[in-house]
């Protein structure tokens, strides 16, 4: 949260704060399990020294795109902060991009059968002038949600 303590003004105070879900890993975590399995496949096939080396080629690969992936997820999950102060919602996502919403008219949240089982989903803040600002795979949407709508200045 060090944009978000940066940022406030004097007299502001964080109601409520949260982060991505680790749902965000997800991508990297299926590229990790297909190159277990091509690695585990590599081995089997020993005897055959061409489909072995294929088999280790392509394990190598999933691999390096598991690495990417994961680091995309981690640098996302780290530089992206959500917060509810008693005056308005901060939402920095990246390194380098803002977005802070003053007044909201409305907060809505979407789940889906998984996101409701493993607590995330989408919270859907409306500004005023009708801008609609989703954030995705949010921890916990629910408590977000509640201590939007229950801050005074907001």
């Amino acid at each position: 949260m060090r944009y978000v303590r940066r940022v406030l003004q004097p007299g502001e105070t964080i109601v409520y704060s949260t982060k991505l879900h680790w749902r965000v890993y997800i991508q990297a975590i299926l590229l990790v399990i297909a190159c277990v399995i091509i690695a585990g496949a590599a081995v089997s096939t020993s005897d055959s020294q061409n489909l072995s080396l294929a088999f280790k080629i392509a394990a190598v690969i999933f691999a390096l795109l598991a690495l990417s992936a994961g680091l995309r997820a981690f640098i996302r999950r780290a530089t992206t902060e959500l917060a509810v102060t008693d005056h308005r919602v901060i939402y920095k996502s990246g390194l380098l991009s803002r977005h802070t919403i003053e007044m909201v008219e409305s907060v809505d949240v979407d789940q889906s059968l998984l996101g409701r089982v493993f607590g995330y989903g989408t919270v859907i803040v409306r500004g005023t002038g009708g801008s609609l600002e989703p954030m995705r795979n949010i921890g916990d949407p629910l408590t977000f949600r509640s201590h939007i709508t229950a801050s005074p200045g907001t």
